[in-house]
């Protein structure tokens, strides 16, 4: 772990990890929307629900597809070119969850709109974040920051997020 500064300790991560993620999650959203309404679209969004809460909960490091990434797609890679920040792809997990939920909620109530538009724009953050290394969620992150911090923060305290 290290710190940026002595006021907020931060964990730094490979930036693919989460690429990876987001394909795997852009994947199975769009099985979902292929699927739905159906209960296995629901069971479906309810697992990549509980994914997004892991991560949200743990952080973006201890999740099951970050395992996966870590045993089986970054040892055939080169090492990483830069670390990450941590703190804004967590952030991302909670804004996933929270669009996963409400996706639930409508699937489970009956009002498959709602399901689908839920769903379908956690489809277009992920392949964003999968395929152009975009991440909707840390971009809200690092602007609720700069918002919240006011003048008082500058920009070098702030966390590198790569989107190469």
């Amino acid at each position: 772990m290290s710190t940026q500064n002595s006021a907020r300790p931060t964990v730094s991560i490979d930036p693919r990890g989460p690429r990876f993620t987001a394909a795997v999650t852009a994947l199975l959203l769009a099985v979902v929307l292929l699927t739905a309404p159906s209960g296995f679209a629901t069971a479906l969004l309810g697992v990549q629900a509980a994914l997004f809460a892991v991560g949200a909960a743990l952080g973006v490091q201890r999740t099951p597809l970050a395992w996966v990434f870590r045993t089986a797609v970054r040892p055939r890679l080169a090492a990483p070119s830069e670390l990450e920040d941590a703190a804004p792809p967590r952030f991302a997990q909670v804004v996933g969850l929270g669009f996963a939920l409400v996706g639930l909620v409508g699937f489970v109530v009956g009002v498959d709109l709602l399901g689908l538009a839920a769903t379908g724009l956690a489809l277009v953050a992920a392949l964003l974040n999968a395929v152009f290394g975009l991440c909707l969620g840390c971009e809200m992150y690092l602007l609720i920051r700069r918002v919240s911090a006011g003048s008082t923060v500058r920009e070098r305290d702030l966390p590198v997020v790569t989107t190469n």
